[in-house]
């Protein structure tokens, strides 16, 4: 992963592991083996160690900039003479089809939780807010699904304003990755948590901006921290490839399942499936869309084809 510009210069501080880890200092352990299980997805190798080394000092890094924003948060009201209450740390997690969102997402959840002020913590997928399959269809989008133009932005941005605003409660749609589809009338209620994470493909997405300087919010207006996951396209591919075989055993054996006619393929057939889907559709995707925001995240975390974190690189201040 290269963080140089163009005249040598970075904006980023990079971290090989052995060192990241060490900035755990005496952040204490507060998950066991069972709920470290429990948040990996499917094809992920997340163990104890990992969560040691690199997202114990996450954490802790993380607890120092909520605690600075509360600080900027109470200044500004006393500069205003407001007594707005207290409105959610938002934290964007962004990155590749198959690179590991979900399991990061879900571990950082269950470590934030943890703190001894005990805060609320919620966590919503911007899946939810892609177009229903039969928009995408009608819109010829169904290969385009997971582009920035799938999905329904106006209402992802209402979301994310509301709870900026500290509206109470504020609901996101629910998807269901069986039927690969939004549920019809099926919500997720975020009443004014104290964190909430927000993951997604594209969640660090920018547009050109106007010619006439007319306002533009981006998704990423209302991140106070961003976290992108970064592996190299070979090491994504075989991982996607790989998920699509476990999936083929399991969840597509299901009936009801969006890919229920991948189910009786062979290991050959299927791979030969999974690589063309990957090329034709997710490739594309990381090319145009993905990795250009890599860096407009506050914090990369490299992977390498283990699934292990290699490298840290955290954005200066």
């Amino acid at each position: 992963m290269e963080q140089r510009t163009e005249d040598g210069l970075s904006p980023y501080r990079t971290f090989p592991r052995a060192e990241w880890a060490a900035l755990r200092a005496d952040t204490p352990m507060t998950l066991t083996d069972e709920e470290v299980t429990r948040v990996r997805s499917l094809h992920d190798r997340l163990d104890m160690t990992e969560v040691e080394e690199i997202y114990l000092p996450l954490s802790r890094l993380l607890s120092l900039y909520v605690a600075a924003t509360q600080r900027l948060f109470i200044v500004q009201q006393h500069f205003l003479g407001t007594a707005d209450a207290k409105v959610p740390y938002i934290i964007g997690v962004g990155g590749s089809v198959a690179v590991g969102k979900s399991t990061s997402a879900r571990v950082l959840q269950a470590l934030l939780a943890r703190w001894p002020n005990v805060p609320k913590v919620d966590l919503v997928t911007t899946d939810g807010f892609l177009f229903p399959n039969a928009v995408l269809e009608r819109e010829g989008l169904m290969e385009k699904k997971g582009f920035p133009e799938s999905y329904d932005l106006p209402t992802l941005l209402r979301f994310l304003a509301d709870v900026k605003a500290g509206r109470r409660p504020v609901r996101a749609p629910v998807y269901s990755h069986l039927v690969y589809d939004v549920v019809p009338n099926r919500w997720v209620e975020v009443d004014r948590p104290d964190i909430l994470i927000v993951e997604g493909l594209n969640v660090l997405q920018a547009a050109r901006p106007p010619k006439d300087g007319a306002a533009i919010p981006f998704v990423s207006d209302f991140f106070d921290f961003s976290l992108y996951l970064d592996a190299d396209e070979d090491v994504l591919l075989g991982w996607y490839v790989n998920r699509f075989l476990t999936l083929r055993g399991t969840a597509f054996r299901d009936p009801k399942s969006y890919f229920h006619r991948y189910a009786k393929l062979s290991d050959a057939e299927a791979t030969e499936v999974a690589t063309s889907i990957w090329n034709r559709i997710n490739l594309v995707n990381l090319h145009e869309n993905i990795v250009p925001t890599r860096q407009r995240a506050d914090l990369i975390l490299k992977k390498g084809g283990n699934h292990r974190v290699e490298q840290v690189s955290l954005r200066r201040l």
